[in-house]
This record gives C-alpha cells, sequence and structure tokens, in this order.
C-alpha cells in the first residue's frame, strides 16, 4: 500500500545520525543524502527525512506515529535504547507487551529529536 514514509526535520545532520543508529539496530543501512533530504532503502519500502521545501519550520504530526518492524522484543529494545542514547526521548509507557485484540504486541515508542513519535513493533505469535 505504502511506497515511502516521509518526515520533516529542522536539523538533517542530526536526523541523519539519529535514525542511523536507531535504522542500524534494524539492520538498515545508514541513509543516502539527497540535498535537503536522506533516504534509508529497504526490500519492504522506504523512509525519508526532509527539510520542509517551503523554507518553514518542520513540526510533527499531531496524532500520528510511524511504525518500524522488530523481529523480536530484543531488537525493539535495542532500537529503543539506541534512539534514547542519540538524543530521542521515550513516550508513552516503557517497552512492553501490549494485549491486542488478534495478537499481543511488544511496543516501543521514541520521539526524534524533531518531535515526531514513531515506535518499534515485533507482533508476538
Amino acid at each position: 500500500m505504502f511506497s515511502h514514509v516521509m518526515i520533516g526535520t529542522n536539523d538533517l545532520e542530526k536526523a541523519k545520525a539519529f535514525y542511523d543508529a536507531l535504522l542500524g539496530t534494524l539492520d538498515v543501512r545508514p541513509a543516502r543524502v539527497d540535498g535537503h533530504r536522506i533516504f534509508y532503502f529497504t526490500k519492504t519500502g522506504t523512509f525519508s527525512v526532509t527539510k520542509p521545501i517551503n523554507g518553514q519550520a518542520a513540526t510533527p504530526a499531531n496524532g500520528g506515529t510511524i511504525g518500524f518492524t522488530a523481529s523480536s522484543p530484543a531488537q525493539a529494545d535495542a532500537w529503543h535504547a539506541a534512539g534514547i542514547a542519540n538524543g530521542g526521548t521515550s513516550c508513552e509507557s516503557p517497552p512492553g507487551i501490549r494485549k491486542g485484540p488478534t495478537a499481543d504486541l511488544y511496543i516501543a515508542y521514541l520521539r526524534d529529536p524533531d518531535g515526531n513519535k514513531i515506535c518499534a513493533l515485533h507482533r508476538m505469535v
């Protein structure tokens, strides 16, 4: 359904350092820099971060969350720890199991340095 997800930043170098460390825990290679944007390419989609083209400040989406797939609870914990170590802040509850209607989920939530809400999710089966 989705080809890519793009979010805004006010500091591209800081965003690259943050997401390189964070996504590295999910076995994603460091970003490719393209002028005012960075791209993370995988077999399942593309994640990118950009300075707003209109020159105005980037702001996080109110109510928005971007989720990244984790292969295990340990990988989600490593993702969370890398985020905290690189300028992110924990939000929601601490990483852990959430009861879902069809399956239990292991979820870790963060806000990136620009305030975007992101999570690592592992479906417990």
